[in-house]
């Protein structure tokens, strides 16, 4: 299918006839022995491609890619700060009017309709580079801005940031007091309530919300406005009756607090927001190995009175530089985030399942980085589960207060695909692994990305939180990755894993898909659901499992393969509907190979979709963003996803199981 890319009526994408598809009058088995043929050659391209990319050191890392914002608000940043250099500032530039669309927008993900807070942010770090506001593609933005409400229809953060600059008044921003850190932790909307990601993004804000600084703004932005006289008129509260209501008047009450705030309290939440700032500051500089949270800590501990030499800050800023992705034009681009572990492990359970020995010496070095990167003291996750031991994966290089069940889980799946030279240090590190996983159970049984039980509604309603997701609840990607790791580790029949396996089979949509949390959408869900189930013992027959094949082989595109646009986060007639993409038409083989359906024409035409689609160098190419960090609101192309999960699905198909989780299931039997 081929997905719309300007995103002026939302249309659903159209089938496509595809000249690659196989002749229906070639004899089957004909057509099935040039497909294993196909299959076995793009494996050994897309085997040599991949370990061509290891680092030295033993991990992998693709390129993190999200959309502008993270540009803009790195230039904000140093705006703000005053440590601006001319070579950053334009290669900054460059790739951000590199990503500017036809109709003078800029959109949050590839192929996707123009966004508003998105254009605003990207508008303004091209003034800040010195584009004239009187340049066509400028004219251009700033016109679809004010025809779609101007700043004033933004986003709460977009609008943070502007009010740094006067661009925009603080008392028109919902109020986000710092008192909040004395919340009990039973007391609703305490910081723990939130997601990590958004806990760690929050409590910097309530510093910069407390202070409401205000920087000379090097030029005005009538422009945006609709009315620059009167920016922002007064918007008509919703009912009490409703959420929104009620949450809208409890911040007219912050507001007043902040008003007849004790002095001596006041002080006292703002040095306890420095000291939880610094104390969750990790080894390399960063802030959770997240850059949002980076970039408001660090404005946070400058206004509380921390000058740029000190030691914190240093390493702070030096930490943002890692962020950066200079390419050969010149332009600079800002990850999000950096993925080594969570790729790295990927890595290895897509060569392994290729064929790839198991004592091969690049996949021993790179159980031995991943050994290294084992979490080992608690993290804020122990605020839930105080008594349980530390032992799971972060995701990025550096982030030992948030390590993760999902990278948790492939972790161990992946070390279990390697034959190591020291394995009872393996069998002690998944010991501890598994241990942390069993541990991070949520009471329905199922698992969330980072904590347990985070699942209060309250966070999600506040006006303050209009940025996407700012819960961790548990998700079916998540909790089946957790179940398949159980099982290869033995488990399939402890109480908690079944427990598990009930809330998959509860959650499974009426179509037969899986919603994807972290990964687009329904494809990616059902892409992790299946191989967990049948890795657990469910078998082939299962109504589950023919219910999800069913839908798998409804979704397949005319072309052989399959794809899901990000839209199907917020419309329902976008599931399973998209572009061809090499991510998802491996995440369908994975589930229809688990499934039983090797020899089915729905897997030998994806099969083939890949080998044709593959490049000369081993690899393939995907410009759509198939990651997700908050469903319908940030998106993300993991750029390694293009390699590793085609060559796991065909190395797959090619031996007819995954490799290293027969071997795994052997160990743990003690074959």
């Amino acid at each position: 299918m081929t997905a719309t890319t300007d995103g002026s009526t939302g249309a659903l994408p159209p089938r496509a006839a595809s000249a690659s598809e196989t002749p229906a009058t070639l004899p089957a088995a004909a057509r099935s022995a040039g497909t294993q043929d196909a299959a076995e050659r793009a494996v050994r391209r897309a085997t040599d491609h991949l370990l061509s990319r290891q680092d030295a050191q033993g991990w992998w890392k693709g390129d993190l890619e999200t959309n502008v914002t993270m540009d803009a608000e790195d230039l904000l940043l140093r705006q703000f700060l005053g440590i601006q250099d001319e070579k950053t500032i334009q290669g900054s530039a460059l790739f951000i009017r590199g990503e500017q669309r036809e109709d003078g927008t800029w959109a949050s993900f590839y192929g996707g309709p123009g966004e508003l807070s998105v254009t605003i942010e990207a508008y303004v770090a091209l003034r800040l580079a010195g584009e004239a506001p009187e340049a066509p593609h400028m004219a251009k933005a700033s016109a679809w801005i004010r025809a779609r409400g101007g700043i004033a229809e933004a986003r709460v953060f977009t609008r943070i940031w502007l009010a740094l600059f006067g661009w925009w008044k603080w008392e028109d921003l919902p109020e986000l007091p710092p008192e909040i850190l004395f919340f009990p932790k039973w007391m609703p909307l305490n910081i723990y309530d939130f997601g990590s990601w958004a806990r760690q993004t929050i409590v910097p804000l309530t510093v910069v919300s407390a202070s409401r600084p205000v920087r000379p703004a090097p030029f005005p932005l009538d422009e945006l406005h609709t009315d620059p006289a009167r920016p922002n008129p007064p918007k008509p509260l919703a009912p009490l009756a409703s959420w929104d209501g009620l949450f809208q008047r409890l911040d007219k009450v912050a507001s007043g607090y902040r008003k007849v705030a004790v002095r001596p309290v006041r002080r006292a939440s703002l040095k306890l927001a420095a000291r939880w700032i610094i104390e969750r500051q990790e080894n390399d500089g960063c802030f959770g190995g997240i850059q949002p949270p980076a970039v408001y800590s660090l404005i946070a501990l400058y206004l509380v009175g921390y000058d740029l030499k000190h030691p914190v800050m240093r390493a702070g800023l030096a930490s943002l530089d890692r962020y950066a992705v200079w390419r050969e034009d010149g332009a600079r681009m800002i990850e999000a985030c950096q993925s080594p572990v969570w790729d790295t492990c990927l890595a290895a359970i897509a060569l392994a399942d290729a064929g790839l020995p198991a004592d091969h010496p690049q996949l021993v070095k790179a159980a031995d980085w991943m050994l290294g990167e084992q979490v080992v003291r608690p993290g804020d996750w122990a605020v839930r589960r105080p008594g349980l031991q530390p032992g799971g994966w972060a995701f990025e290089f550096d982030n030992d207060n948030y390590p993760d069940i999902d990278d948790t889980a492939e972790v161990v799946l992946a070390l279990r695909r390697v034959r190591h030279h020291d394995p009872e240090r393996v069998e002690r590190a998944i010991a501890r692994g598994v241990r942390w996983n069993l541990g991070m159970q949520s009471k329905n049984g199922a698992w969330g990305a980072f904590d347990a039980d985070n699942t209060s509604s309250y966070p999600n309603k506040l006006p303050f939180c209009d940025f996407g997701e700012v819960i961790d609840p548990p998700s079916a990607d998540v909790t089946a990755h957790v179940v398949e790791m159980l099982a290869v580790e033995g488990l399939a029949h402890d109480p908690r894993t079944r427990r598990g396996i009930e809330w998959l089979l509860a959650e499974q949509e009426p179509d037969g898909s899986w919603f994807g949390r972290w990964g687009v959408n329904y494809v990616y869900g059902t892409g992790s659901v299946v191989p967990a189930l049948t890795a657990a013992g469910l078998p082939a027959a299962h109504p589950a499992i023919r219910r999800a094949v069913a839908w798998l082989e409804r979704v397949q595109n005319d072309d052989g393969g399959w794809g899901e646009d990000l839209r199907s986060y917020d419309t329902a007639g976008w599931s399973g509907r998209g572009a061809s993409t090499p991510s998802q038409t491996a995440w369908a083989l994975m589930a229809l190979l688990a499934a039983g359906e090797r020899d089915s024409k729905a897997v030998q035409r994806g099969v083939e979709w890949l080998a044709d689609t593959q490049r000369e160098d081993g690899s393939w190419d995907e410009p759509y963003f198939t990651g997700t960090g908050f469903p319908g609101d940030f998106s993300i192309n993991y750029h390694l996803y293009r390699q590793v999960f085609p060559l796991t699905a065909l190395g797959r198909y090619v031996h007819g199981a995954p490799l290293g989780a027969a071997a795994a299931a052997a160990v743990v039997k003690g074959a």
